[in-house]
């Protein structure tokens, strides 16, 4: 019983959102589903036939364009069915023209959570694509009806989802963004090998981006430390010339030859160099006191 119910939500949603209405002989109405993708065609062509005990007749037609695309049609065009199936599908009808006039909320289909997904997997396969996800994260779901683009709007939200409807070019959009909410979606739909290989992408991206992260950082800290040491040396040779060694303390004159002396090494190993033994603080600290001296040298000699 369950699989049958979530498979009329499925195909309830993939009839609202694919399927179109054409007048035939004596003012009936068949259904018509197409789709590109065979795996679809095959699928919602099973569903029919299992929940309605209709086989669809399959029209195949071959595009003579540049990109020679195969086109797949389902026409169901038994006048029982065809009544059950918008019925079911939650889909009013005009009696004599068999024209669309509206539609109706499907609430008997979503009283349970396993219709729900039923339902959403459906719209997805009807009118859903991802973006590439190596570039950005983006899940839509199209649809020619703002009331359905809402509806799922909605039923996504029920789940925890943040979705949107934007319109775009006469249709309504349903979608997602952030890879966390997409890879719900693809939980929530069962689409479980797509979910793995877009968390595997997901994952490189952010080790990728770690890495990078960590090189900008380091590379920032590696030219704040060279043009730190070029800017003390130039002091320290600045002293020394116009001031002399013999004129500072003996713990700055100590720390202006070590820095001179091992113009490469870091605060760490400069500090283990003197007696005592001095931390990166106490270092830069004295360092400092240098650039402070040098800088005062060349203001009262107007070089500044």
């Amino acid at each position: 019983m369950n699989e049958k119910c979530c498979m009329l939500s499925e195909l309830s949603a993939v009839i609202r959102i694919n399927g179109t209405l054409k007048v035939i002989d004596q003012g009936g109405v068949n259904i018509r589903i197409t789709t590109e993708n065979a795996a679809f065609a095959r699928r919602v062509f099973s569903m029919i036939k299992k929940v309605y005990n209709i086989y669809p007749e399959v029209v195949i037609r071959k595009s003579k364009k540049l990109k020679k695309h195969v086109t797949y049609m389902l026409v169901i065009t038994a006048p029982m069915g065809t009544e059950l199936i918008l019925e079911d599908a939650g889909i009013k009808k005009a009696a004599n023209t068999g024209k669309q006039i509206g539609m109706t909320y499907l609430r008997r289909l979503f009283k349970k959570n396993c219709c729900k997904k039923a339902y959403l997997r459906g719209a997805f396969l009807a009118g859903g694509s991802i973006s590439d996800p190596e570039k950005t994260y983006h899940l839509e779901i199209n649809h020619h009806n703002g009331y359905c683009a809402d509806e799922i709007c909605e039923l996504i939200g029920k789940f925890g989802l943040n979705a949107k409807v934007i319109q775009r070019k006469g249709s309504f959009v349903t979608y997602l963004k952030e890879g966390e909410n997409i890879v719900d979606f693809l939980n929530i739909m069962g689409a479980h090998s797509a979910l793995l290989e877009m968390e595997n992408i997901r994952i490189l991206k952010e080790m990728r981006n770690n890495v990078n992260r960590i090189v900008n950082c380091e590379t920032a800290n590696l030219d704040k430390t060279i043009n730190a040491s070029i800017r003390q040396i130039e002091n320290i040779k600045y002293i020394r010339d116009h001031i002399g060694f013999d004129h500072l303390p003996n713990s700055l004159r100590e720390m202006a030859e070590l820095r001179l002396e091992y113009s490469d090494n870091n605060l760490k190993e400069l500090g283990e160099m003197l007696t005592p033994p001095l931390g990166k603080s106490g270092v830069n600290h004295r360092l400092r006191k240098l650039d402070k001296i040098a800088e005062d040298a060349r203001i009262a000699k107007g070089e500044i």
